[in-house]
């Protein structure tokens, strides 16, 4: 009798990996070109329509892809860091189990006007956000915000949403 296989999703390098080889096959296909940019000295980049030139080609070989891990945790070093940091504070405070007392600790002083929670930490993030750029920063504050808000009665989709919404989208606003 034959086995029948299962589908096993891959890892995450696995995918990372792939994601990089495509690209870099791409290079080889996809021509290579620009836009002008409406005011180069504004930091926006509003590409002008209809003035697309060609370039000249860059394709990547197989010492590139090999190397793009090792240049974009390089060029990542300083948010790889700080996201261990706060992982371990994170994983060493929850062993501890102060997280959960001051979960507990949060909901008895919000009873009742919980919906509190959610401008203030928005404006939080919002200010991380506008200040120093906080987008992939965040993931480490998802284990802290989720739990408390559900013990709240909220859902995890209203902690992704206040961390996400706050940090990013709300940089315009300041």
């Amino acid at each position: 009798m034959k086995k029948k296989m299962k589908f096993k999703m891959p890892t995450a390098y696995t995918l990372l990996f792939t994601i990089i080889v495509v690209i870099a096959a791409l290079t080889w296909i996809v021509p290579a070109g620009e836009y002008d940019i409406l005011d180069p000295e504004s930091g926006e980049y509003e590409p002008i329509p209809g003035t697309y030139t060609e370039m000249e080609q860059n394709p990547q070989g197989v010492w590139e892809v090999l190397y793009a891990p090792i240049s974009g945790f390089f060029d990542a070093q300083d948010i790889a860091l700080f996201v261990l940091i706060i992982g371990g504070f994170i994983g060493v405070v929850m062993k501890t189990g102060a997280i959960d007392a001051g979960i507990g600790k949060i909901i008895k002083r919000l009873e009742g006007r919980e919906h509190l929670m959610i401008p203030v930490l928005m404006t939080v993030f919002a200010i991380g956000g506008t200040t120093y750029g906080m987008a992939e920063e965040t993931i480490a504050f998802y284990p802290l915000l989720i739990p408390i808000l559900i013990a709240a009665g909220y859902d995890a989709l209203t902690a992704v949403s206040i961390i996400a919404i706050g940090a990013g989208n709300f940089t315009t606003i300041f």
